[in-house]
């Protein structure tokens, strides 16, 4: 599953003790939505990449100004094995994610296929089932924004992407062409 792993990593410890509320749950969303893998309570592992660095700096300004107290420190995980083993834990959590779009995604399948057995390839539903898809498609980029290691199922969370793209696609033609024979088109 791991090819080759990340030498350099980050260390990350946030306090938000004396900061407001809001600031505790805006650094655990931040750093679990980089894909931190906690290590204990406010400490905390990533690696050690330019995106990943740029963005704990702009949140260590965040903390530091809420009035709490954030270190990143650059290490090295010289054993092999150890990184392996951080890479694995990292990537089973993403392959985690993956698969839940994977059971949310016929549902979508399962909507157009309804919508049209029952006729109502329409424009309504054609823009519900757009959002429907947009909203899979930005829940896969924050995905793949903490997919370090190239977790195996993304290649079929996309696969099936394109696959509900294709199945709109054949949708929304349907809904044009009754709209055309109700002569309600669109322009030509």
């Amino acid at each position: 599953m791991v090819g080759e792993v990340d030498v350099r990593w980050l260390l990350v410890s946030a306090t938000t003790a004396g900061a407001a509320p809001s600031l505790r749950m805006h650094v655990w969303r931040k750093l679990k939505g980089l894909g931190a893998l906690y290590l204990q309570q406010s400490v905390c592992l990533l690696p050690d990449r330019p995106p990943v660095a740029r963005a704990l700096s702009e949140l260590g300004e965040r903390v530091r100004a809420d009035g709490g107290r954030m270190r990143v420190v650059h290490i090295e995980v010289a054993d092999g094995a150890e990184r392996a083993e951080l890479a694995q834990e990292l990537g089973a959590a993403v392959e985690t994610e993956y698969a839940e779009v994977l059971e949310r995604l016929p549902s979508f399948f399962a909507e157009l296929e309804m919508e049209a057995a029952r006729g109502r390839a329409i424009f309504a539903e054609v823009e519900e089932s757009e959002a429907d898809l947009e909203r899979f498609r930005s829940w896969v980029a924050k995905i793949e924004a903490r997919d370090y290691f190239s977790a195996p199922l993304g290649d079929r969370v996309r696969a099936e992407l394109d696959r509900a793209a294709a199945a709109l696609a054949g949708f929304e033609a349907a809904a044009l062409a009754g709209e055309d024979q109700d002569g309600q088109g669109a322009p030509a």
